[in-house]
């Protein structure tokens, strides 16, 4: 091969983090694929503060890409990690379909595993500084995760959902909740309900910031305002950062 062309000659002057290719398995033997980034500078023998990172979707893939937020992380002299749980594209239409209406199952399942299967492996994670973060269903994700274990010490969700119940019939593309969490006008209440993150903030101890444009149509802005509220009655630490006439593509 060769190479004819440099469209980015800026990259010279700076310091890419380049993915590393990592295979895991789930709890019940699939196979998941996943990366990791390390900062630019790395040294062996030392900690570094690791950011698991949650695509949205859920029906979205990750690969060995340049992805401008993870560089940014990164840069910033964190560890970066993020997989293709169960749900993801890339593999087989099984593989894709295992998460409808398993949201916060099996999926989170994937995830949790991978990251415990990366610590027992990579002597350089600092274990007690680890943070989780995503966008859309990876919003979702990380508002789910922060219910159920207190081992992540910030969160950020970032366009996210929390109630599966409420979301159900507010965003722009209604089938899409048909196929994924059953027919409508809604599949089964105490279903949507028990897979939705508000039901379990008071078990919540992780610090969140929640980011949202306030014109996104994809993920509406009250399921931030309703995680947001329901954390602050409780006294937890959260904030919300509200942008003005911004999309769901706002991170982008």
């Amino acid at each position: 091969e060769t190479r004819l062309s440099d469209f980015n000659p800026w990259l010279a002057e700076r310091d890419l983090a380049i993915p590393q290719s990592h295979s895991f398995a789930s709890p019940d033997g699939l196979p998941i694929e996943g990366w990791l980034l390390k900062p630019p500078g790395f040294v062996e023998g030392r900690q570094y503060p690791l950011v698991m990172e949650v695509h949205g979707g859920p029906h979205a893939q990750y690969g060995w890409a340049f992805f401008h937020e993870f560089q940014v992380l990164a840069g910033l002299g964190f560890l970066v990690f993020y997989v293709n749980p169960r749900g993801s594209d890339g593999r087989d239409e099984a593989f894709k379909r295992a998460v409808v209406r398993d949201w916060g199952g099996a999926d989170y399942q994937d995830l949790m595993g991978a990251l415990d299967q990366l610590l027992e492996s990579a002597d350089f994670v600092d274990r007690e500084r680890l943070g989780i973060g995503g966008g859309s269903y990876g919003g979702y994700m990380t508002n789910w995760a922060i219910g159920q274990t207190g081992r992540f010490k910030a969160a950020v969700a970032m366009r996210s959902i929390c109630n599966l119940v409420s979301d159900y019939a507010q965003h722009d593309i209604a089938p899409w909740a048909r196929n994924e969490l059953g027919p409508p006008p809604f599949p089964d209440l105490d279903e949507l309900w028990r897979r939705s993150p508000i039901r379990y903030v008071n078990d919540v101890t992780t610090p969140l910031l929640l980011t949202h444009g306030e014109m996104d149509l994809r993920c509406p802005i009250s399921q931030a305002e309703e995680m947001f509220g329901a954390l602050r009655l409780l006294g937890k630490e959260v904030e919300l950062v509200r942008f003005p006439g911004e999309s769901h593509d706002l991170s982008r």
